[in-house]
């Protein structure tokens, strides 16, 4: 192998060149999820205990140490945390200073949690984000008129896992999976559905039999791209509309005026119609939704066609018909 790369140098380029490929891959993998942020020490602390699924408690008169189970929602899994829009934060940034006391004072369970609001209104920092309108659309929703106080914007945004979606081409579905994950750990839990709402769990299978080909909906569509008002101004509509105003029309998202052009496509979509003319293009880059990949110029063709197979059709007829009227007329 040694010789023939020494006698053969174009057997280096070919060997450097093959590895060119993978070596760009393996760079936009790296690129491709957010850096870690650095928990600081104090934080560390927290998750001796917030980290695991058990925890040790000492009683601090008798010294006796006991091994508890860490409820579910208390866990926060580190490496999320640390990925999260929130990690680079300090527990206490949020959390009262009285937590650092091991066991949590009574006092602590009473502490009333921020909102988005609390931190981000009025900044203009964080104009883009809307997050007035957000509020309001919000408070507007089935989720606040329903529930009031019992819904916060953490009953469906984790503030130690969660994160903006991925806006990359390609990353379409994994946002998906996200979003419906948010709504599915209610309407697909009961424990956490009865918690919150003194009804039965919808079956989400029969209650979305009219759908067809439901398990594809289901992985390439949003749960809010059906059940939440459109508004321009946010990047993901929080107006959650009631089961019975929700999307049912197949027209609404299969035809060029598709409404998951102004939700699931939204950051994607520079422009309805491209260069080359085709109605939602951006929609060709993830998935292929009947009536709504559709070209202009190919609209127009096959209209033309249609009109001159019918203008065929009838000059075949009239010629027959006058054929045939001349013979008999013989």
């Amino acid at each position: 192998m040694k010789h023939w790369l020494i006698k053969r140098p174009a057997g280096w380029i070919a060997l450097i060149t093959g590895f060119i490929p993978l070596l760009f891959a393996i760079f936009l993998s790296f690129g491709s999820e957010k850096p870690a942020a650095s928990i600081d020490e104090e934080s560390k602390q927290c998750l001796v205990c917030h980290g695991s699924p058990r925890y040790e408690l000492t009683d601090t008169l008798t010294g006796e140490t006991v091994t508890m189970k860490m409820h579910a929602e208390l866990q926060i899994d580190p490496v999320e945390y640390s990925k999260a829009t929130h990690g680079a934060f300090k527990c206490t940034d949020c959390h009262s200073i009285d937590y650092h006391i091991h066991p949590h004072p009574v006092s602590t369970k009473f502490e009333v949690n921020y909102t988005c609001m609390d931190c981000h209104g009025g900044d203009e920092t964080y104009a883009s984000f809307n997050f007035e309108t957000i509020e309001e659309e919000y408070l507007k929703s089935i989720h606040a008129t329903e529930l009031g106080t019992e819904f916060s914007c953490w009953s469906c945004h984790n503030p130690h896992t969660y994160r903006l979606s991925d806006k990359e081409p390609g990353q379409l579905m994994n946002r998906v999976a996200r979003n419906n994950s948010a709504c599915l750990h209610c309407h697909g839990d009961i424990n956490n559905y009865a918690v919150l709402i003194e009804k039965e769990l919808p079956d989400l299978i029969k209650s979305h039999d009219w759908l067809p080909n439901q398990s594809l909906h289901f992985r390439k569509v949003r749960c809010i791209d059906c059940h939440a008002a459109n508004n321009d101004s946010i990047m993901v509509a929080h107006l959650v509309l009631p089961a019975s105003e929700s999307v049912k029309n197949c027209v609404e998202c299969h035809s060029t005026n598709s409404i998951l052009m102004g939700s699931l496509y939204k950051h994607q979509a520079a422009e309805k119609r491209n260069k080359l003319g085709f109605y939602n293009g951006v929609i060709m880059n993830e998935a292929y939704v009947i009536g709504a990949n559709r070209n202009y110029y190919l609209n127009i063709a096959s209209v033309v066609i249609f009109i001159m197979v019918l203008i065929g059709i009838a000059i075949h007829a009239t010629l027959r018909y006058i054929h045939r009227h001349r013979k008999h007329g013989n």
